[in-house]
């Protein structure tokens, strides 16, 4: 008999159930659990009815199992988040998350594709685009920018970087350019936006837009455009580079800054660096290690982060490639 996953259970009961209930489901969704279910239910099409009733049957009894007692899940959902994902990541998930008081909810950005959302934007005021940007998966938020006129670009990922508490009054008036643009409207003061924010975004853009952006922006605020580029790039990245660049930027690095960043990795990243490198030189930076015993994350955090600056400044010149390569055609 075939083995359902869960989403394929719901996929079977959203089948069974009249199709105002289903609707009604589907409503209290998120758009991409509206696209996995509705594939799903694609796919159950030929279920049986012994499968059926064993879905039915796990249904009913992890229902019986749940309680009709009501509780805050903020705190559990905020430690179980910063337990398994860190803090910044955190932060970041739960701002998209969380329920009204504390989040932007201007869902009908999320029904809109990148092309839409540009349009809609393109003739309002920075802010509005950068507040309306921000609000996006940062993936999204990369296409919605560089679909904007090269002019404006620089201008309102400043803004986003600069972006702080937005008032409730702010956030209705967002809905209602959303709602009087789609046809389709009490809200509470949010934040939104950050360097780290800026980066993600600008990240989800071409390079070819990154490049264009990124110098008229040190023109704008030179600060906020060297906080973006350094949370655009962080020593891991290094790890996607192949061998041949970055053994280029091994050796343009002195060998004690390659010592105390290479101190706070663990075994598997160490190698990789190491396997970039001559026997004897690799043998001299493991050896120079070990001699050194503990030493302060503050001095190995201030090594990598020289190395991210080698490596972008190698890049800049033309001298290595780093990531997987470019990716835009004409």
């Amino acid at each position: 008999m075939r083995t359902y996953t869960g989403i394929e259970r719901a996929a079977v009961l959203m089948m069974i159930v009249g199709e105002e209930e289903a609707a009604a489901i589907l409503q209290k969704l998120e758009p991409d659990e509206v696209r996995q279910l509705g594939a799903a239910m694609f796919n159950v099409a030929d279920v049986s009815e012994q499968e059926v009733e064993d879905v039915l049957d796990d249904f009913v009894g992890r229902a019986r199992e749940r309680t009709g007692i009501s509780f805050d899940p903020r705190p559990q959902v905020e430690a179980v988040m910063n337990r398994a994902l860190g803090a910044e990541k955190a932060e970041s998930v739960l701002a998209r998350i969380t329920p009204a008081e504390a989040a932007c909810e201007l869902e009908l950005l999320d029904w809109m594709d990148a092309t839409d959302i540009a349009a809609m934007i393109e003739k309002e005021h920075p802010q509005i685009a950068a507040v309306l940007i921000a609000n996006l998966d940062p993936s999204i938020g990369g296409q919605v920018l560089e679909l904007l006129p090269d002019t404006a670009q620089p201008d309102i990922l400043h803004r986003i970087a600069k972006l702080g508490p937005i008032t409730p009054e702010a956030v209705d008036t967002l809905k209602t350019l959303l709602a009087q643009r789609t046809g389709s409207a009490s809200a509470a003061a949010v934040t939104l936006g950050g360097t780290r924010e800026a980066a993600k975004i600008l990240s989800g853009a071409r390079k070819a837009t990154e490049q264009r952006v990124m110098p008229k922006l040190f023109k704008i605020d030179r600060e906020v455009a060297k906080q973006i580029e350094e949370a655009m790039f962080v020593f891991d990245n290094l790890l996607e580079m192949d061998d041949k660049n970055l053994g280029t930027v091994i050796r343009n690095v002195d060998g004690e800054i390659l010592t105390k960043a290479l101190k706070g990795v663990d075994e598997t990243i160490r190698a990789r660096f190491l396997g970039c490198m001559s026997a004897r030189a690799a043998d001299g930076i493991r050896d120079e290690m070990e001699a050194r015993g503990p030493m302060k994350l503050a001095e190995v955090l201030e090594a990598q982060k020289a190395m991210i600056a080698i490596a972008r400044g190698l890049a800049k010149d033309g001298t290595i490639q780093m990531g997987a390569g470019e990716d835009d055609y004409v």
